[in-house]
């Protein structure tokens, strides 16, 4: 049974408008979930190539003339292209920004403040307009003017230390990980500060940063080290918590892969047949998780890994067969999920992707419309604000 869509009339931000001036991913994935959520999202971009993420194509896969890339962060907006150097066409930005909701820009600090749209300035023109900043690092600071890129930033956070075994050096997450976190970030403050405007007519300023996002994202792991001033080791195999006792980990299976969580080590040593395991006490899980994960690793060698889910699974312990994503997209799992749909350009081209993961009042939301064209909505905005 296929789950419902919400139709677009019925989503919470139907009827908001929100400016997305942000280029590559934080900024407009944040703006892209306002989107999906029922907001009018109107992306401002350059006449000449705009969103720089346009033309970054990866996989070698675009659809009409833009990478696939930027139509999965940016379906279903609307696009104006105008030049905020030219006085005219800012004054006509200006007006959009007059009868907006929400802005978002990831211009690094002092871009917008020499272009003319500074909080201060867009606060003049409309004092309940809710402003969202991505930066790389704050506004303050010696790394203020860095570029404000994900693995950048995930290199100076500590993260790329919590991956990957004990013999490896530094592994970043294999995916634009803060870009994702920040943008997520930014809309929980951009709705925060809707419902205070709701309350009292008063918008705000948001802003939100990798590195602040890349915290935050380790608080569990930071908030040890930091009452104890000790760098956490990560195991010799089958790291996949610096902080995290035995089992916890990935293991080789005879034919694949399975991961276990947390689960008691007298339990395990009953349920693999491996009575090694009753040597260590259970307080010891943590300090000697190098000795213990082997002999783990060890017992999951000898049976495929459906022989020990059937074990396993009866009796309650926390696991998982470690998918790829060929075999997770035809499991009955991930299609119970719906999370896949199908977005279209203007021309007719389609391509699949993501769906929104948030669900309300049962429905999905779903959009079907790809990323505009450069500029396909500017005479709809821009001389509708000339006109006024």
């Amino acid at each position: 049974m296929s789950l419902p869509i919400l139709a677009p009339e019925d989503r919470p931000l139907a009827g908001l408008k929100v400016l997305d001036f942000a280029q590559f991913l934080a900024g407009p994935a944040a703006a892209l979930r306002l989107a999906d959520l029922g907001a009018t999202v109107i992306k401002i971009e350059r006449p000449k190539g705009g969103d720089l993420c346009r033309g970054l194509v990866i996989n070698d896969q675009k659809l009409d003339d833009s990478s696939l890339l930027f139509h999965t962060f940016n379906r279903g907006k609307q696009s104006v292209a105008a030049d905020l150097k030219n006085p005219a066409d800012l004054a006509a930005v200006k007006r959009l920004v007059a009868e907006a909701d929400v802005m978002i820009h990831n211009f690094r600090p002092g871009v917008m403040d020499r272009i003319g749209l500074d909080i201060e300035t867009v606060r003049a023109v409309n004092p309940g307009i809710v402003y969202g900043h991505v930066t790389g690092y704050g506004n303050d600071g010696p790394w203020r003017d860095k570029p404000g890129q994900d693995l950048l930033a995930q290199s100076l956070s500590g993260m790329c230390w919590l991956q990957g075994d004990r013999a490896q050096g530094p592994v970043p997450v294999g995916f634009a990980l803060l870009d994702i976190a920040t943008g997520n970030n930014l809309v929980q403050g951009i709705l925060s500060m809707l419902v205070r405007r709701g309350v009292s007519g008063q918008g705000g300023l948001v802003e939100v940063d990798l590195m602040s996002s890349a915290m935050d994202l380790q608080f569990e792991q930071l908030t040890a080290f930091f009452n104890d001033d000790t760098l956490p080791s990560r195991t010799e195999i089958s790291n996949a918590n610096v902080y995290g006792a035995a089992p916890y980990g990935i293991y080789a299976t005879a034919d694949g892969w399975l991961a276990l969580a947390m689960v008691p080590l007298a339990v395990l040593a009953d349920l693999l047949d491996c009575p090694a395991l009753n040597d260590f006490a259970q307080p010891e899980a943590f300090g000697r998780r190098d000795e213990i994960k082997p002999i783990i690793a060890a017992a999951l060698k000898t049976r495929p890994t459906q022989a020990w889910l059937d074990v396993l699974e009866p009796a309650d312990v926390w696991c998982a067969e470690v998918l790829d994503w060929a075999r997770l997209s035809r499991t009955e799992g991930f299609a119970a999920l719906s999370p896949l749909m199908t977005m279209r350009t203007a021309d007719g081209r389609e391509a699949r992707t993501t769906r929104c993961p948030i669900r309300l009042d049962g429905g999905l939301l779903t959009s079907g419309v790809g990323a505009p064209a450069l500029g396909a909505h500017t005479s709809q905005h821009i001389d509708k604000a000339d006109a006024v």
